[in-house]
């Protein structure tokens, strides 16, 4: 496979890319700026080491395992991918700053992974789908919060 020459320009993000972003946004104890806020924003390549970035900025009460595969499951997309696989393309730091241009070596494994996902459009395998199901549910904890939460909100409101 030969290197992409011609950009495509920024690589919009989908309401899927935003969806991503935002959870990893909820784990932190301030936003990211290098994520999309809304679908057409563009994708912007991580700097190397900003999950370590990110890792320092987690809630209190969030592990790196859950924010490790909230932010896999955003990297490993095919517009991210193919965002990276552009020739002009530029790494971002956390406050989505330029921080340096996407490597010869990665920009051709963004690309050939974006061409992979792009063949690949057989159904997920059952067991792929009880996983992705699995990971969705909310631990017991993030349940009872929410529900506490919920409770603050209902009392604050005014009556109908």
């Amino acid at each position: 496979m030969k290197p992409w020459t011609a950009s495509r320009g920024p690589i919009a993000a989908t309401e899927t890319d935003v969806a991503k972003a935002s959870v990893i946004n909820a784990l932190m104890t301030s936003p990211a700026a290098i994520f999309p806020k809304k679908a057409g924003d563009p994708i912007l390549p991580f700097s190397i080491g900003l999950f370590e970035v990110l890792k320092s900025r987690l809630k209190p009460d969030v592990g790196a395992t859950v924010l490790r595969r909230a932010v896999a499951a955003y990297v490993h997309s095919k517009q991210y991918y193919f965002a990276s696989a552009q020739p002009d393309a530029m790494r971002h730091d956390f406050d989505g700053e330029v921080v340096e241009p996407v490597s010869a070596a990665d920009r051709m494994l963004a690309q050939e992974r974006f061409m992979t996902l792009k063949r690949d459009k057989e159904p997920p395998s059952p067991a792929a789908v009880a996983d992705n199901v699995a990971a969705a549910i909310p631990s017991k904890n993030e349940m009872i919060r929410a529900a506490l939460l919920s409770r603050k909100r209902d009392a604050g409101a005014a009556p109908y």
